[in-house]
């Protein structure tokens, strides 16, 4: 079972990681980390670099596709090398997924129209400008296509998708192997829930990038 994780110049580490981590312990995986050019790819913060040992044309067929967000992913929304793999990988794929903004590409490629999905918080209504039905929820399955909302949600995206490839025992393993039990020290992880000037903040920003976005 190949599964390819698609990286890109300025994606956010944790939504390649945390499903790298979790489905990387699924019997017979083979996990892959993809590129349009083989290489160093710098995460969005610049301080940390994965390296892609493979191209696309190196990876026709994957079983699994998993896209991440990050700021990099506005400089992948025109059709080019990556959406045509994209499209060309999903043809075979029995899974295609995505975490944070990495939906926003898959629907950019024409995968999402009229599919419920999810994405970061602050770009569901981006997402539903490119044709997919947003859903304010952190996993949503439609079909074979599956997608997690904001960075942390890629973990429970990859254990959800575990129990679905491998049975709930399989994906239980996974997570108590990497003991992903989380207790965090503040309640502020959703918009619901999190202090209005946190909120109100957040959202002055992420309209100031989506406004500079080229």
């Amino acid at each position: 079972m190949q599964i390819a994780i698609l990286l890109y110049d300025r994606f956010t580490v944790l939504d390649a990681i945390g499903p790298y981590q979790v489905l990387s312990g699924l019997p017979g995986a083979e996990v892959i980390f993809v590129a349009e050019r083989p290489g160093p790819i710098s995460d969005q913060v610049g301080s940390l670099v994965l390296s892609a040992p493979a191209g696309l044309a190196d990876v026709p067929r994957p079983d699994i596709v998993v896209v991440p967000g990050g700021p990099g992913q506005s400089d992948q929304m025109q059709d080019g090398p990556v959406h045509a793999w994209l499209r060309a990988a999903d043809q075979a794929s029995t899974w295609t997924t995505s975490v944070c903004t990495g939906s926003l590409i898959l629907a950019a490629a024409g995968l999402l129209a009229g599919r419920r999905a999810t994405s970061h918080w602050t770009a569901l209504d981006e997402l539903g400008s490119l044709g997919a039905t947003p859903v304010s929820e952190r996993v949503v399955f439609d079909g074979k296509y599956v997608t997690a909302a904001g960075v942390s949600a890629g973990i429970d995206m990859g254990l959800t998708l575990a129990g679905r490839v491998a049975g709930d025992e399989a994906a239980q393993a996974i997570q108590l192997m990497i003991e992903y039990d989380p207790q965090p020290p503040y309640d502020a992880g959703s918009p619901d829930r999190a202090p209005a000037e946190v909120l109100r903040r957040l959202q002055a920003g992420s309209r100031f990038l989506a406004a500079n976005r080229s």
